[in-house]
């Protein structure tokens, strides 16, 4: 099988590229570095069965150009982070939907299968315990920067099921749902690294907000290996599928359990949204998914928990930390 992966140099792409290679497939991966490092696809870079391009999504004739023959596209790239839709909406905008559009139509055009990676975003404000791919979405005003994001993974939504329903798309959408783990950075507001590397360094753990905030943390290599079975499903094909654990922690007592995983003497400091973000943010106070469907279609259950996630990101800090003080000496 040759495979396409966009945003392959990403965090979730670059071990999404590590187990298509170790299942013997051909991979071509597209990233432009934005947000992707070179240093996640170390383990791969001389793989014989792996080449990866320095480009755009929204270079539609390279676009083309890689999915041309591919049997399987997986859609991973996008402008992502809280951070990142803050300093730059437009830039994100663009490339959450013209990009999405431009990797969709290929996909179509070559009549490869396609998985496009979306997120539980989506379901904006909804405080259900258990949300379900059916559920509805409440969203803010389109003014505030915070949706801006929801919004465009919800037109990429609405653009591959349009393409699913009336030409024949062979396509699955996967909403993620807070996938953390090693080579995850918390340089685009992504709360564990975060954390992780301000308790290694002793300085204060920055809770924004109340800390009150309820969330669901799934390993990223429980999500691989779904996210390779999801688009080869045929029962999976013009669906959308939730991909996350329902283990729920507050973002305080997340706080508490790095501080004691790193043996950190770090404090806990708090700030409103207004100072973290600026002006046109808000926030949910709860968000749990229901994965059943993933279960039903693929045998979906996360076998790590919270501590173990929390340890491997440790051990990842750590190790770069140990690395970077042997390479100043």
């Amino acid at each position: 099988m040759r495979a396409f992966v966009t945003g392959a140099a990403g965090f979730i792409g670059s071990h999404l590229v590590e187990a298509l290679l170790a299942a013997d497939h051909d991979v071509v991966g597209l990233d432009n570095f934005s947000t992707g490092r070179m240093q996640n696809l170390d383990t791969v870079a001389d793989h014989p069965s792996f080449r990866l391009v320095n480009g755009s999504i929204l270079d539609r004739p390279l676009v083309d150009e890689l999915t041309e023959g591919a049997d399987v596209v997986f859609h991973l790239a996008a402008a992502v982070g809280a951070f990142v839709i803050r300093d730059r909406a437009l830039e994100s905008l663009r490339t959450n939907i013209h990009g999405t559009d431009n990797v969709v139509d290929a996909a179509y055009r070559y009549q490869a299968r396609i998985l496009v990676a979306s997120t539980s975003e989506i379901y904006g404000k909804n405080p259900k315990i258990g949300l379900r791919e059916d559920d509805d979405r409440v969203i803010g005003s389109p003014l505030k920067s915070r949706w801006s994001y929801a919004e465009a993974k919800a037109v990429d939504e609405s653009l591959v099921d349009a393409y699913v329903r009336e030409l024949g798309l062979r396509a699955v959408i996967v909403r993620l749902f807070n996938t953390v783990g090693p080579r995850q950075t918390g340089r685009y507001g992504m709360v564990i690294p975060r954390f992780v590397r301000q308790a290694l360094k002793g300085e204060p753990l920055t809770v924004y907000g109340t800390g009150d905030q309820i969330r669901c943390f799934c390993h990223v290599l429980d999500v691989v290996p779904a996210l390779i079975e999801l688009a080869f499903a045929e029962k999976a094909a013009g669906t959308a599928v939730n991909l996350g654990s329902a283990e729920q922690v507050s973002i305080n007592e997340l706080a508490d359990r790095v501080i004691a995983a790193t043996g950190s003497t770090s404090s806990i400091e708090r700030f409103s949204y207004l100072e973290a973000y600026g002006s046109g943010y808000e926030d949910m106070q709860r968000r749990v998914p229901d994965c059943s469907l993933a279960r039903d279609l693929v045998g979906f259950q996360p076998n790590r928990g919270l501590d173990e996630i929390i340890a491997d990101v440790v051990d990842e800090e750590a190790a770069e930390r140990r690395s970077a003080v042997v390479s100043l000496i």
